[in-house]
């Protein structure tokens, strides 16, 4: 994702142990492979995880639901933390109202337009197809259901009223409130006197994270978590000051990582975290996520939550996989991911609009395939095949329209 996503098309500062680069090319190429992910999660929700989708009564993999849940610990987070990197070097860059403005052009915009077009057309197909209701036209059911302007069916099934919400565009939503709570903390800073650029990075840093802090992080962060999901289970959604779309079970990964991503960028933690750092914490993910493999057939195995010795095992290994994982994989692709191509600097431009138009996609594919006679594994392996490409030439031909590149 361009890093709001879209400030990752500013070079990052050289970095001590990378004066050479100009910028974070393999920041990039992680990137191209989270989108990639996100596809295949979102294309696996209609045969894996029993959590609401779309699509229903297609048949179903427990293979694909543990791939679900195991995505679902880290992949979010670590966008998180590569959008906050580049957020303080954009604050310097233009300064406090120019910066507010940039993010709401370039997150406001995507996100309002999505919500009145991409998801209302996605939660019509399940109004149509699943819902049980005398069929409307896609006008009255906007105006009507969507925006809550008609009557509240007796027997509305849910799974609320009106329809209208954010669906996979939440973590722009989240993304640009926690951008614009920076943008405020740099404004009470300045106001306070403060004369120390908390984004800026240090001309000699000295500390960076090691086993040692990562093992607290991971304690603290399965604590709150726990906590938190012992009122708000996994896949619970609420609406946070009565518009922003969040999942609490949630929070304490997505804000403990978006400040992850402003200390990093102080700190050029993403160039210096030491290598076998990376590759302990990698393996040891590595080692969890073949446990969850193990296990995760069993669904009653973890619990989405509440005061239970399941939920708080699940918050441990929850917190434990994201913090190894988002280590592990910077490393990696730092140390082998470090080669760029015209290809891959048009892959990582298109992620973040990748990211905004994909689900219409995966969708239409999924309506396609169903009753086909295929297996779960099939389908998704055909539509994830079919909507990567299809996403990313989609995202292409739209950045290249006058005035959509400003906000994709």
């Amino acid at each position: 994702m361009e890093t709001s996503l879209n400030d990752a098309s500013a070079p990052p500062a050289p970095a001590p142990a990378h004066a050479k680069d100009s910028r974070l090319y393999w920041l990039d190429n992680l990137r191209i492979a989270l989108i990639v992910l996100v596809v295949a999660h979102h294309a696996a929700q209609a045969y894996g995880p029993t959590d609401w989708w779309y699509v229903e009564g297609e048949p179903r993999s427990g293979a694909l639901a543990t791939l679900s849940a195991l995505d679902g610990t880290f992949f979010m987070s670590l966008f998180f933390l590569i959008a906050a990197y580049f957020v303080p070097t954009s604050y310097d860059r233009r300064g406090g109202w120019p910066f507010v403005g940039g993010r709401l052009l370039r997150l406001g915009v995507p996100l309002s337009v999505g919500a009145l077009t991409l998801v209302p057309g996605l939660m019509y197909a399940y109004y149509v197809h699943y819902r049980g209701y005398p069929d409307i036209s896609f006008a009255r059911y906007f105006t009507e259901v969507y925006l809550g302007m008609g009557e509240r069916p007796g027997d509305w099934s849910g799974p609320s009223w009106p329809d209208l919400q954010f669906g996979h565009l939440w973590f722009i939503q989240n993304l640009l409130a926690y951008s614009l709570l920076y943008a405020l903390c740099r404004q009470v800073a300045r106001l306070a006197g403060s004369r120390h650029a908390a984004s800026v990075p240090p001309t000699h840093p000295t500390w960076v994270p090691g086993h040692g802090a990562l093992v607290g992080l991971t304690v603290a962060l399965a604590g709150v978590t726990f906590l938190v999901r012992v009122r708000y289970p996994l896949d619970t959604w609420v609406p946070f000051l009565g518009f922003l779309q969040v999942e609490p079970a949630r929070i304490p990964q997505h804000a403990a990582f978006f400040t992850l991503g402003i200390l990093a960028r102080r700190g050029d933690w993403l160039n210096r975290l030491p290598v076998r750092v990376g590759w302990t914490w990698l393996a040891s993910g590595l080692l969890g996520a073949a446990f969850v493999f193990t296990v995760g057939a069993d669904a009653s195995f973890f619990g989405a939550g509440g005061s239970n010795g399941a939920s708080m095992l699940w918050s441990a290994l929850d917190s434990f996989l994201c913090i190894a994982l988002c280590t592990g994989l910077l490393v990696l692709f730092r140390e082998k991911a470090r080669r760029t191509s015209r290809l891959t600097r048009a892959l990582a431009a298109d992620s973040f609009a990748v990211y905004v138009i994909h689900a219409p996609i995966v969708v239409a594919l999924q309506f396609a395939f169903a009753h086909r006679g295929l297996t779960a594994l099939e389908s998704f392996a055909l539509v994830t095949s079919i909507a990567v490409p299809v996403s990313f030439g989609t995202a292409g031909i739209l950045r290249r329209i006058p005035g959509f590149r400003r906000v994709l």
